[in-house]
């Protein structure tokens, strides 16, 4: 007798979970704007993610080993016509990327450091880069606080943060000395 209520009373806490469960999972769906049976919507994918949420190596929070700015990787470089501009290289995400005038390409040297990677991030290399349009032979790195920045034509690369969506050329000419990289590694010269 005792042996039955025991299992009577296992049994019924059993199908209160299941029943709670139940609520719980079609609450959590109404809210999310799915149904049972439907899987959730998938992410879709952006062009390109402000500046503090878009990935970033080395130490907490997206800063460089160094703790003094952003460092952002890529997996792909391409040729893109960009805002007019003649063909210049972009990454993964499409966006522009940049070279320094105070940068030096040969040997390769980058200067921007400190506060000046929070507005120009260095683009670091990732596993392997591949390459749409730009000859991997002008591909190269330089060590950056123990990881590598990725060089084109010898120049160091960076993303700008006014950037924020494919094909925007926000950062052309600023300062007089930050330049779109055009695929050989050269200076963009358009006013884009």
């Amino acid at each position: 007798m005792i042996q039955q209520r025991i299992v009577l009373l296992s049994a019924a806490g059993l199908a209160s979970a299941l029943v709670l469960a139940a609520c719980s999972s079609s609450t959590d769906m109404a809210s999310s704007g799915t149904s049972p049976g439907s899987t959730a919507p998938a992410a879709t994918p952006t062009t390109a993610a402000p500046a503090a949420t878009r990935s970033a190596t080395s130490a907490p929070g997206g800063s460089d080993a160094s703790g003094s700015g952003h460092l952002d990787t890529t997996t792909m470089l391409m040729a893109k016509a960009v805002n007019g501009a003649d063909s210049v290289v972009t990454d993964d995400k499409g966006l522009t990327l940049y070279r320094y005038d105070k940068d030096e390409a040969d040997p390769s040297k980058w200067t921007c450091a400190g506060a000046c990677t929070k507005t120009w991030m260095p683009v670091m290399e990732k596993d392997s880069v591949q390459t749409m349009g730009v000859s991997k032979s002008l591909l190269g790195t330089v060590h950056r606080d123990g990881l590598k920045q990725l060089t084109l034509g010898g120049w160091p690369l960076y993303r700008y943060v006014g950037d924020t969506q494919s094909g925007q050329l926000n950062g052309q000419a600023k300062d007089k000395m930050w330049y779109a990289v055009t695929p050989s590694g050269e200076k963009s010269t358009s006013t884009g």
